[in-house]
């Protein structure tokens, strides 16, 4: 039989996954609404969603519900995405090097 103490600690432990749970959902369905706009080319709402993501990343990293790195390396390679797609629509491809 566990200790009051510990029985509760149980029950708060609980509690804590739970909202947890909510806000790293919350998190991955941010960023995938990010990644479908960017992919569809809808490029305003694609910055409105990836300003989001990128805030919900931090809010959750803050939290420390993820790990800091991990939160810096989604949001590097979100935004990379989305800056490779504008490069795409406006044309502004590099021009090569020649040797």
């Amino acid at each position: 039989m566990a200790s009051k103490s510990a029985q509760k600690q149980g029950r708060v432990g609980s509690r804590r996954q739970l909202r947890n749970k909510s806000i790293r959902s919350e998190v991955k369905t941010n960023v995938t609404k990010a990644e479908k706009l960017i992919f569809a080319g809808d490029l305003k709402a694609a910055q409105a969603a990836v300003k989001e993501a990128v805030s919900s990343l931090d809010k959750a990293s803050e939290k420390q519900l993820i790990h800091g790195n991990n939160a810096a390396r989604r949001k590097s390679r979100l935004l990379k995405k989305l800056n490779q797609a504008a490069a795409g629509a406006s044309g502004g491809a590099a021009p090569e090097k020649a040797a």
